[in-house]
């Protein structure tokens, strides 16, 4: 799946039960959540997702304002 002007994320949280990332693409929709109540488990693999959309953002950040070898600050 590709970004674009159509992609966005969202999280739903709700009072009694586990929150829901939608992560949008337009036409197709990715849904994470548990399968239960949550676990340690659960919460490690949400820091993992999270860290790697960090450095996920930071790479985009040098593509798009850095320099050409990619050694770029990021914002």
């Amino acid at each position: 799946m590709t970004t674009g002007h159509a992609a966005r994320t969202l999280t739903h949280p709700y009072a009694r039960r586990e929150p829901v990332l939608a992560l949008d693409f337009g036409a197709t929709s990715v849904l994470v959540t548990t399968r239960g109540p949550a676990t340690v488990e659960d919460l490690e693999f949400a820091r993992q997702l999270a860290r790697e959309a960090s450095r996920f953002a930071r790479s985009l950040e040098r593509s798009l304002h850095g320099l050409a070898d990619g050694t770029g600050v990021a914002a």
